[in-house]
């Protein structure tokens, strides 16, 4: 078979995992072409040892590591947790949110490198293809993508392994932990095998960040998350970066057992598909910002922001972040969080997260002589019979016209 022509060289989002070994092969030997091997460190550990040398071996011209940590934390996940965005109500959209940054420093190499093609190693039945190729778009509207799964007649795992051995490709291929995973400061994420069967209970040893909930501390921890205009700025009083605050959070909630679910999400391409996931900073993080904005927002601030959140969230797992309606929410989202400065006092004990505590000394909206059930000097109670009657005005016509219909 001829050659594929008209690309002179590639970056490819590289992870170091079977997919992306094997395309990293196949573009050299399809396309003829110099392939530039890219991973983005979002915070998974040790998976990146060795990737630049891996790379290398297996056909790149370089390899190249880039740490987006801090950028993570600070430009993408805290936004979005000022909109409280959660996916369906449970998905902390920790893999979505990486993909617009994985994309934008892939175009970032590219045209430092003079690249005229990008490659990532999403499935075309997938998320990821979407929000990968949308964001390569928004920097360069005449990048050349490679998708290689829709591109290739390999259709399965067995089919790469396969593939591997013909090309002497070392991978890892565990037969012991045969199920994908992503991770990043946020989550650990988990698909495949096993979890392909709904009512399968996933595996004790796929967890990696928590553990499990029966076997956490026998005491609860509390743990206190300061916020200033709606991000989180300090763990227990000590002022940490985004980045560090964040990997703090996922070993306090780590060893309480926090952040587990376990859910079937609607893809964007139109399929359901069960994930499991692992968020434990991420779940505290929330459930703190909820109690600082509860303590400080207004209550028609709260319920307009409120009403858009599935939206902003739907923006996100579908791949939107650059776009321009998502901006546009987030300068609403980030004009409601101007008050939201306080501190959340969270309780943590055996996989439950829930506040026990919030206060604010500049912004608070909760003043005692007005709430209080003691007695008060400063609200007329008799003052709320006009208002229920006003309220229920539009009820009691429609009384008043069904007694006289009879």
């Amino acid at each position: 078979m001829a050659k594929k022509t008209g690309v002179k060289k590639v970056v490819l989002a590289y992870s170091g995992g079977l997919d992306t070994s094997i395309i990293l092969k196949w573009l050299t030997e399809e396309y003829d072409t110099e392939v530039i091997a890219y991973s983005a460190d979002l915070g998974q550990g040790e998976e990146l040892d060795h990737i630049p040398e891996k790379a290398k071996a297996t056909g790149a011209s370089k390899g190249i590591i880039v740490d987006l940590k801090e950028e993570f934390a600070r430009d993408f996940v805290f936004p979005m947790f000022r909109a409280n965005a959660i996916y369906e109500g449970r998905y902390f959209l920790g893999t979505s949110i990486a993909r617009p940054l994985i994309a934008k420093a892939q175009m970032e190499i590219a045209k430092q490198e003079g690249a005229d093609a990008v490659s990532h190693g999403a499935t075309g039945k997938g998320n990821d293809q979407v929000r990968f190729e949308i964001g390569y778009y928004h920097f360069d509207p005449a990048i050349k993508v490679i998708a290689p799964w829709r591109e290739w007649s390999m259709k399965s795992r067995t089919d790469l392994e396969n593939y591997a051995k013909k090309h002497g490709i070392p991978v890892p291929t565990s037969k012991r932990f045969p199920w994908s995973s992503d991770r990043n400061l946020l989550h650990i994420s988990f698909e495949g095998d096993i979890l392909e069967n709904p009512w399968a209970e996933a595996p004790e040893e796929m967890y990696v960040l928590t553990v499990r909930p029966e076997d956490a501390p026998d005491q609860p921890e509390y743990v206190e998350v300061t916020f200033e205009k709606g991000d989180a700025v300090a763990v227990n009083g000590e002022r940490l970066s985004p980045a560090n605050l964040l990997a703090k959070l996922n070993t306090i909630g780590g060893r309480h057992g926090i952040g587990r679910v376990d859910l079937l999400e609607n893809r964007y391409v139109g399929m359901k598909s069960r994930g499991v996931y692992e968020t434990p900073g991420g779940t505290i993080l929330e459930e703190a910002h909820r109690a600082v904005e509860s303590i400080t927002m207004d209550r028609e601030v709260m319920h307009l922001r409120d009403s858009l959140v599935s939206r902003y969230a739907d923006m996100v797992y579908n791949g939107y972040w650059f776009a321009p309606e998502r901006r546009v929410l987030q300068a609403l989202i980030d004009e409601s969080q101007t008050t939201v400065n306080g501190i959340a006092r969270i309780k943590l004990y055996k996989g439950h997260c829930r506040v026990v505590g919030r206060d604010s000394s500049s912004d608070s909206l909760f003043n005692v002589d007005f709430a209080t059930f003691e007695k008060d000097d400063v609200y007329n109670q008799a003052d709320a019979e006009g208002f229920i009657k006003l309220n229920a005005l539009r009820l009691r016509i429609a009384a008043i016209q069904r007694a006289n219909s009879k």
